[in-house]
């Protein structure tokens, strides 16, 4: 049955809603073609023959209100390429830092993607902080390495036009920002270059040149570069079919980048985009200005192909879209049997499928109810298939797949029934050299400080790694075959969020776990009275159960072993076994570096040996994250001196500094809101504020008078440091004096540091602060300075980079009543995890200042 206009809009307008519920429950999870207003979308998707790639530096670089205007308005085949994952990042969320928070960030994008309809690539950069320059940017990245993998992703996704987000030069604020322009420019050439990167045109790819480069010009971040006379475009149109604009879903999409504090309002109204060409032909009138995007730019048959998806949109029953399918299967065979053998066919042929698959109603699941594989154990799956409509479908085979072999294959043979659901049961053993499951781009150390290690093509510019399991299910509909395959997923009911869907992750049968990032091994009172004698104490959890298995214990630097015992365990699946070390007996009072710890053991006369730890990351709005690292602690021996106190913390958007206050003596307490009261307050020496504390704890502001009387009556207040002077709309108050905020930054590592106040306390006692312990900092120095700093406030430190004038706001302090207020900069939250032995002595130091007489 057909509908008139009017009520065709009715029911879109029904489906919609359907949809919206859907996908808002599913799109994190198990994401699908969900009801008859995204069916017609994807028909109308099939007839355009045009792609867009966007370039930038970073997730959440990307314009979110751009991106699905041109995936779901123009129905461009749309992508963004972030060059890094944003490892070096702030994490709002959590303590995550470094790889951790890039794992974070990746699935935030994909978590955007799947809102905006954008596919999401990365090249094998790595962001180490920020970087003021270019040229900065790419002294650190590999520069050939960063620029093949552009070419790669280029030459693998043949864009018509590439967009880049930012300009070349200063004007792009960041270095990473100008250096994704700098070789965007550089690739667009290149990847239409037989002669660079030759090596790829033996990997299935072909040399591609893309029309026209154009910059999206911006007005944001203190600098507003577009103009009238740049080719303008509104992205804020609304869709019907969506019930929402662009700006809408802009707002959406922005705000899965959670870790950054992205949230942003749902924009109604125009949404004006400014693009100038940089290469190629200039676009004047439209971004694919002279670009044929029918079907005609691929075949003489494209006329017919047009015609016949025209009349499967004409003819599209909203309430029953399996009318579809026989038209669906002509239009399938019709692509199939094409000559042209191009991107397009094979893109458009998949779009087919699944436009097939959505309109027959059919649910394909591959689950498992645990949460892990471990090889040499049973995983127990279950395959289900439901058809939702009337269709004729008959299901032939189930297979399920590792990337190497097929593990399970039975024929079926069966016709579905309509809204039954067909369920196989099947218990897999896990072959026991099944590849563990590993992010790609961590699966080898880093060729550099700048760039992961990526060398197979087959990986390169993949969001994901390759899922461990599939199953592919084999249907016959209206004549022809059909294979879908799915990942092999857990699948669980929470409590609270209903049914999960999360990624299948294949692990070792032994990981291990240290106690302590940092150890250290002489911390001392001024009267040199030892603090401590650490012990370090390992952690194996078992994947696996065995009796009686005799093992080796070991710690290790590198490939050297340190200690070794002998003893005999027996394992059961899931526990943990806590195993302790003496570590000055173990390892020697001198020794310095890095250690790990090691079990191995024999079965069936084959050694294995284990020494990573499984880091599982959890947070709702992104499947769950895991991933393996040996777990290595710092060992510092040098002598630090320090006078334990009791400390109050108040934790900000995530650090580590509680654990390092722990090693140095000192006793610690978390502060919570209610916690700030006078009477509580005065139990302790200090209060340490974590990182942007007051940027995320509104509560924080109105506790300030307390806090101030807390200090005038001879507390110490150390506050590290703030993104700016103000929580959402409301203006920080942040010790007892104002001072102004700035963005300043100090970001190379290295970067000399001057003593201003050479007598004063932070520098002498109990530790004297020289130019050694400014060594072997990581990734900056200082971020978000005091500017300018005036009585009576005073700076300890001068520093700059290279070409920057000096700035003196990253350790600042004053005198209120019998009490000290500091506010620290300096990046001590990445340099203590780190284990720099001078910002273990410099926080001692901090801690350590008395009350005023």
């Amino acid at each position: 049955m057909l509908f008139n206009t009017a009520t065709r809009s009715l029911i879109v307008l029904f489906f919609f809603g359907f949809l919206v519920i859907a996908t808002t429950q599913l799109k994190a999870q198990n994401p699908e073609l969900n009801g008859s207003a995204a069916i017609f979308q994807q028909l109308q998707k099939l007839q355009v023959l045009g792609s867009v790639l966007y370039i930038a530096a970073h997730p959440d670089d990307e314009n979110n209100s751009l991106l699905p205007y041109l995936a779901k308005e123009k129905k461009y085949r749309t992508a963004y390429l972030s060059l890094t994952r944003g490892d070096g990042g702030q994490n709002l969320i959590g303590p995550e830092q470094g790889v951790e928070l890039g794992l974070i960030r990746t699935q935030e994008l994909l978590a955007a993607r799947q809102i905006d309809g954008a596919e999401q690539y990365f090249t094998s950069a790595y962001e180490f902080g920020f970087s003021k320059t270019a040229n900065e940017t790419l002294q650190y990245w590999d520069r050939v390495k960063v620029l093949a993998d552009m070419v790669w992703v280029i030459r693998k996704f043949q864009p018509d036009i590439i967009i880049n987000r930012f300009p070349p030069d200063a004007r792009a604020g960041h270095g990473h920002h100008a250096s994704s322009a700098v070789l965007s420019i550089e690739a667009f050439t290149a990847a239409a270059d037989p002669k660079q990167f030759p090596e790829q045109l033996k990997q299935g790819v072909s040399v591609w040149q893309a029309k026209r480069l154009v910059w999206n010009t911006f007005n944001f971040g203190g600098a507003n570069t577009t103009s009238e006379n740049q080719l303008k475009i509104d992205a804020g149109v609304f869709n019907p079919l969506l019930g929402q604009s662009y700006g809408e879903v802009g707002g959406e999409a922005r705000s899965m980048h959670k870790s950054q504090g992205e949230g942003r309002p749902r924009r109604k109204g125009p949404v004006f985009e400014y693009f100038t060409t940089i290469a190629g032909d200039t676009a004047r009138t439209s971004l694919m200005e002279g670009i044929n995007t029918d079907w005609s730019r691929i075949s003489v048959a494209g006329k017919s192909i047009e015609q016949l998806i025209q009349q499967i949109i004409h003819q599209f029953n909203f309430i029953q879209p399996s009318a579809s399918i026989s038209e669906l299967v002509k239009l399938y065979q019709q692509i199939k049997s094409l000559s042209y053998n191009g991107i397009w066919k094979e893109q458009k042929l998949k779009e087919v499928e699944s436009l097939i698959v959505a309109c027959a109603g059919l649910v394909v699941e591959a689950t498992t109810e645990a949460e892990y594989g471990v090889p040499g154990e049973k995983l127990g799956m279950q395959f289900l298939v439901n058809k939702r409509s009337e269709a004729a479908i008959q299901l032939n085979k189930v297979q399920l797949s590792t990337s190497s072999s097929i593990e399970y294959d039975t024929s079926i043979n069966r016709t579905l029934q309509n809204n039954t659901n067909f369920i196989i049961n099947y218990s897999h053993l896990v072959s026991i050299d099944q590849h563990i499951s590993q992010p790609y781009w961590l699966a080898a150390p880093m060729k550099d400080m700048g760039t992961f290690d990526v060398s197979n093509y087959q990986l390169i510019g993949r969001a994901n790694s390759y899922d461990p399991l599939t199953a592919q299910f084999e249907f016959t509909i209206n004549g022809i075959d059909l294979t879908v395959t799915k990942p092999v997923q857990y699948k669980f009911v929470d409590l609270v969020r209903g049914e999960i869907f999360q990624p299948l992750n294949i692990i070792p049968r032994v990981v291990v776990e240290l106690d302590k990032d940092v150890l250290l091994t002489n911390v001392q009172t001024p009267n040199k009275k030892i603090l401590s004698s650490p012990a370090l104490l390992l952690q194996f959890k078992t994947n696996f159960s065995l009796s009686n298995l005799p093992v080796t214990i070991s710690l290790k630097e590198g490939e050297k072993y340190l200690y070794s015992k002998d003893t005999v365990m027996g394992f059961v699946a899931g526990n943990i076994y806590p195993f302790s070390i003496q570590l000055k007996a173990a390892i020697g009072e001198q020794k310095q570096g890095n250690i790990y710890a090691e079990i191995k053991f024999k079965i069936n006369g084959k050694t294995y040996a284990y020494d990573q730890l499984l880091k599982t990351i959890k947070y709702d709005h992104i499947p769950s994250i895991n991933y393996l690292y040996k777990d290595q602690a710092r060992v510092i021996s040098e002598p630090i001196q320090s006078i334990p106190k009791r400390v109050g913390y108040i934790v900000g958007a995530g650090d580590k500094v509680p654990e390092a206050l722990l090693q140095l003596g000192h006793s610690v307490d978390i502060l919570q809101e209610t916690d700030i009261v006078d009477a509580k307050l005065a139990l302790y020496d200090a209060i340490v504020v974590g990182i942007r504390a007051y940027n995320i704890h509104e509560w924080l502001t109105n506790k300030n008078e307390v806090i101030n009387k807390y200090i005038q009556k001879g507390g110490h207040l150390i506050v590290q440091y703030l993104k700016s002077n103000l929580v959402g709309n409301k203006r920080v108050k942040v010790g007892p004096y104002d001072f102004a905020m700035s963005n300043i930054r100090v970001t190379e590592e290295k970067a000399p540091v001057h003593l201003l106040q050479s007598s004063h306390p932070f520098l002498n006692f109990p530790n004297k602060i020289g130019d050694k312990d400014f060594e072997n900092w990581v990734q900056e120095r200082s971020t978000y300075q005091m500017e300018p700093v005036k009585a009576p406030y005073e700076a300890i430190l001068q520093m700059n980079d290279a070409n920057d004038k000096p700035t003196n706001g990253s350790l600042v302090t004053t005198k209120y009543g019998k009490g000290n207020f500091t506010y620290v900069s300096l990046v001590l939250f990445r340099q203590l995890p780190a284990g720099v032995a001078g910002s273990y002595k410099l926080l001692a130091n901090l801690l350590s200042l008395p009350p005023n007489k």
